[in-house]
């Protein structure tokens, strides 16, 4: 099953495996009602496009013509009635994109500690989420009414930036509808609740994992089976509500088919199809092994519902925690200052003195595309400024200049919001530092080589001394 022939192939197969009415019921259910008219997400997606940037948003009514195509189905976090909350777990291999899916129960046991760790949190607080199995990770999903007292309290977290707000009040797609300001800025202050509850799980299951354990798909260095790494991913907080969206459970999981790298020659015929399962039992292989099985895993459908749950009061619970913890204060902080304006950028950030900075640092700045996209040049760029004493929130307005600059992005930031996605970087790795859960033993130049993020063949570099000098600071 590789190339175009390969591809149809698993078209065919997934069809009819979507022709089971079990499986269209439950996706439904996930949807938020029992026909196309009457669900309450805002819209259907493919879910592993070759192109992240190619967003076609159809409507629910749609539904069974991604069946009868035997497509992926992905639904929007945009919901009519409801704020969605959404954690990822996942494997991931820079040099060797295949390896979850060639060796599973590896892949799935080196997250375990992630899965018990965030298991012992959620239930500390009485929340009670559905539970999913992807291809390569975990996924945990509830939700809280619109009209409830929790709600209202994540509105008024962080202030939403007024050109945040004015893109929510335009016409999105499908329907021609705005966001609602108040789903706006709910989805702006859980951003920051499901960062500290990231924060919790790093801090709790890093020491028992084999691997690094970071937020979002950070670059490590070599490990066991390459730079392989366990992501608690809460990218999709990184842009605004309207563009993110989740894999319904019992959809098929194609992402080896659509996404270049991944499938090759070699790994022909050795990567089943998968789809999307919920966890019915705590056996994580017999689990891995119902995801791997079109009949298993329609019959699993039969049994078991997939309705988001509505966690209000626990939600609440985790809002009470992040607001006396640490991550808390720092996000106060962050959000004091503001990004200077675009008329300003001549006088101000265009001047950064870069003889101050190592040249790994430089090379990022000077060639953005695609370094700034990367996760972990971003956090080399949000390290050493903060060494130099810049306020986090102006790094990322660095950043942001760069990304609203021509540096040859094509239509990308039409689509998706350069502050809102510099703000949500910045912040993530400079209150990972703040509350000490970095302490900076990447930030080196070996490291830095192992990323591909230093080219330096024993140039002068400045790397140890700015890390002294930024764990001096925040050891104070």
């Amino acid at each position: 099953m590789f190339g175009a022939d390969g591809t149809r192939a698993v078209m065919f197969e997934v069809a009819d495996y979507y022709r089971r009415p079990a499986v269209r019921r439950r996706m439904l259910e996930f949807l938020g009602g029992d026909q196309p008219a009457n669900v309450t997400a805002m819209y259907l997606s493919r879910c592993d496009l070759g192109n992240p940037y190619d967003f076609s948003p159809r409507r629910p009514r749609e539904l069974d013509l991604f069946l009868e195509q035997g497509l992926d189905v992905g639904r929007s976090l945009w919901d009519r009635r409801f704020l969605l909350v959404h954690l990822d777990l996942e494997y991931v291999n820079f040099d060797f994109p295949a390896e979850p899916y060639l060796d599973p129960q590896r892949t799935f046991a080196l997250q375990q500690p992630l899965v018990v760790a965030l298991s012992e949190l959620l239930a500390g607080f009485g929340l009670e989420p559905l539970h999913l199995l992807s291809g390569r990770g975990h996924h945990y999903v509830w939700q809280v009414p619109a009209d409830s007292e929790v709600f209202r309290e994540l509105t008024e977290l962080v202030a939403l930036p007024a050109h945040l707000a004015e893109l929510y009040r335009r016409p999105q797609p499908p329907h021609g509808e705005p966001v609602a300001l108040g789903h706006g800025r709910a989805f702006a202050g859980l951003a920051l609740v499901v960062e500290y509850l990231a924060h919790c799980i790093k801090e709790r299951a890093a020491a028992a994992c084999v691997l690094p354990v970071e937020l979002t798909a950070v670059k490590v260095g070599p490990q066991q089976r390459g730079r392989e790494m366990v992501s608690v991913d809460i990218s999709e907080y990184a842009d605004p509500l309207n563009l993110r969206m989740i894999r319904l459970p019992f959809s098929a999981y194609l992402k080896p088919w659509r996404q270049y790298g991944i499938m090759h020659p070699g790994g022909e015929g050795r990567i089943p199809l998968m789809f999307a399962i919920p966890v019915a039992a705590s056996d994580s292989e017999q689990m891995v092994a119902v995801m791997r099985d079109a009949g298993r895993a329609a019959a699993l459908a039969e049994e078991v519902e997939v309705g988001i749950p509505v966690q209000a009061a626990a939600t609440a619970r985790l809002l009470a925690a992040y607001r006396r913890s640490r991550l808390a204060a720092f996000h106060r902080f962050f959000y004091a200052a503001g990004h200077d304006l675009p008329e300003q950028w001549p006088g101000g950030y265009d001047l950064l003195p870069m003889s101050r900075l190592p040249p790994c640092v430089v090379r990022i700045l000077r060639r953005p595309n695609d370094l700034l996209l990367q996760p972990a040049a971003i956090r080399q760029v949000v390290t050493a400024l903060l060494a130099l004493d810049w306020h986090p929130r102006h790094i990322a307005g660095l950043i942001r200049s760069k990304y609203e600059r021509d540096y040859g992005w094509g239509g990308k930031w039409y689509l998706y919001d350069a502050a809102s996605r510099a703000d949500f970087y910045t912040r993530v790795f400079a209150g990972l530092i703040a509350t000490g859960l970095d302490r900076l033993q990447d930030f080196n130049c070996v490291s830095a080589r192992e990323k591909g993020l230093c080219l330096n063949d024993g140039g002068a570099c400045a790397l140890e001394e700015l890390r002294n000098t930024l764990l001096a600071r925040i050891e104070q």
